[in-house]
């Protein structure tokens, strides 16, 4: 088995979901008393929050593949980063370390193509639903078409995810504005709707949506699964 690093804390309450499902899989898949062997580095979201407002890309990036070189140094032998937003400094985390790095959109991605599906919804922050390092590898790298919410829809997902779900807060509203939003791309011609944030699936399942989601949470602890036991 193969040890992971997960770069956690964005938020912590989606990383108790990876490092939960990721021990559920290897348990499963190995039977007994198994668990993934793990090691995380959880970082303080409050000033990743503050920098990602400010736009301060290149400080994150700094801190990203600081917390990687940290991992690879304990042992890690493939990295996981629990978040979609920070995806954008994939780059910065590849170039800082040797070990192999599991990308969120890819593994999405891979199970959008199995269901069958050539075209979704993104629902995400601001910065994965508009900017091109989330959408552009899925459509470029993966042959997707993408929709996103229009600009009334795409400010109450981000905000749902910073003033809500980042703090724990599931509001049964908030349930029902993103159902509405998913009705609204299904409209459009999405197929399924990909919850582009970990701490969606806090708020948002199968059962609540007009469309078929996929919990990128999910998929991505899968994928890490496999990894390690690959």
């Amino acid at each position: 088995m193969k040890t992971l690093g997960l770069i956690g804390g964005m938020t912590w309450h989606s990383t108790v979901d990876y490092y939960r499902l990721i021990n559920e899989g290897v348990q499963k898949r190995l039977g007994g008393s198994h668990s993934a062997e793990i090691l995380m580095l959880s970082v303080d979201f409050e000033p990743v929050e503050r920098l990602q407002t400010e736009g301060d890309w290149a400080a994150m990036g700094r801190l990203m593949a600081g917390a990687a070189r940290t991992l690879e140094k304990a042992g890690a032998e493939g990295l996981v980063l629990c978040t979609n937003t920070m995806h954008r400094l994939a780059g910065d985390i590849e170039a800082a370390v040797r070990v192999p790095f599991l990308h969120i959109a890819d593994a999405t991605a891979a199970a959008v193509k199995r269901a069958g599906l050539g075209t979704v919804g993104l629902l995400g922050t601001r910065y994965t639903m508009e900017q091109d390092f989330y959408r552009g590898r899925l459509e470029k790298k993966h042959g997707l078409k993408v929709l996103v919410p229009d600009e009334p829809g795409r400010a109450t997902v981000h905000d749902v995810i910073f003033k809500e779900l980042a703090r724990g807060k599931v509001r049964e509203d908030s349930r029902r504005a993103y159902v509405e939003i998913i009705a609204g791309l299904k409209r459009r011609g999405a197929e399924g709707v990909i919850l582009g944030c970990t701490e969606i699936p806090l708020l948002v399942k199968n059962k609540d949506s007009p469309a078929p989601v996929f919990d990128t949470t999910a998929l991505h602890a899968a994928a890490a699964v496999d990894f390690a036991l690959g």
